[in-house]
């Protein structure tokens, strides 16, 4: 469909079919945080660093996205919990597709947890969400995590590739999973599934560092980017960090040359 093609092109980076996304839903599920208390201007420091689309609810969107400086791809996040519930892994559906258009959005994402209580609704909603995109021409980004009793480890590559196959079965055009610690593993999910897998950036790491390694052994085994929210808008200077991974991601540059970059020498 031309309509899902134009609106890809928008969250995707054309000559790469790789893409940098900054989830910025988080004030739903946590709260104010750090880094997205003033969202106007955490979504302009990552536009300026040069990112592809940020992630973030519906209700925000009149108050934040485009509001300064580039231009930037927005994806509406449909599903919702918050971490006061008894199982902050139910997630609902808080927006439709429809809604997502009239505001806007160049794609919409949902989230799925695997093995948790209520797996076979969120699964249902998955479905029904998938087929209002398909009707609507309009773009998928499926955040699919294993999380319940039965999950020993979700960044176990059993557990991540077959989220990311669910993702596809299921007609999301993007998954986001849990990266497997290494290329060799990862290279199992990115074989396993047909449309592009990207990592997310879970917890805020402890160094740059272990945030570029596990992009790069992502890239080598196959992945077409991140969907990284932490450690881009609650980093010391989120312009560098997503300029950083954007070079990571797109231009295939070095560890060391990233590092250049973040030091803002290049």
């Amino acid at each position: 469909m031309i309509g899902k093609q134009i609106r890809m092109e928008r969250i995707l980076n054309r000559d790469t079919g790789r893409t940098v996304l900054i989830p910025l839903d988080h004030g739903l599920s946590a709260g104010p945080i750090e880094g997205i208390i003033d969202l106007k201007t955490s979504i302009g420091k990552i536009a300026e660093g040069g990112a592809n689309g940020i992630v973030f609810h519906k209700g925000n969107v009149p108050r934040g996205h485009r509001g300064q400086g580039k231009d930037i791809g927005l994806i509406v996040h449909l599903s919702a919990s918050t971490s006061l519930s008894p199982d902050p892994n139910s997630k609902v559906l808080v927006c439709t597709v429809e809604e997502a258009i009239k505001i806007g959005a160049d794609a919409v994402s949902i989230h799925v947890n695997l093995g948790a209580e209520d797996e076979k609704e969120m699964l249902k909603d998955f479905g029904k969400i998938a087929y209002k995109c398909m009707e609507w021409g309009m773009p998928l980004l499926a955040m699919v995590y294993t999380r319940g009793a039965k999950i020993k480890d979700e960044h176990d590559v059993k557990a991540v590739k077959h989220a990311a196959r669910v993702a596809a079965e299921l007609g999301a055009d993007l998954v986001k999973v849990s990266f497997t610690g290494d290329a060799e593993s990862f290279r199992e999910v990115v074989e396993g599934c047909p449309i592009p897998v990207l990592i997310a950036g879970g917890e805020k790491a402890e160094n740059d560092d272990e945030v570029f390694k596990n992009i790069r052994e992502s890239i080598l085994a196959g992945g077409k980017g991140v969907a990284i929210g932490r450690n881009v808008f609650q980093h010391k200077n989120p312009t560098l960090m997503t300029r950083a991974i954007s070079a990571l991601v797109h231009e295939n540059k070095s560890l060391e040359e990233i590092k250049t970059i973040l030091a803002g020498r290049s």
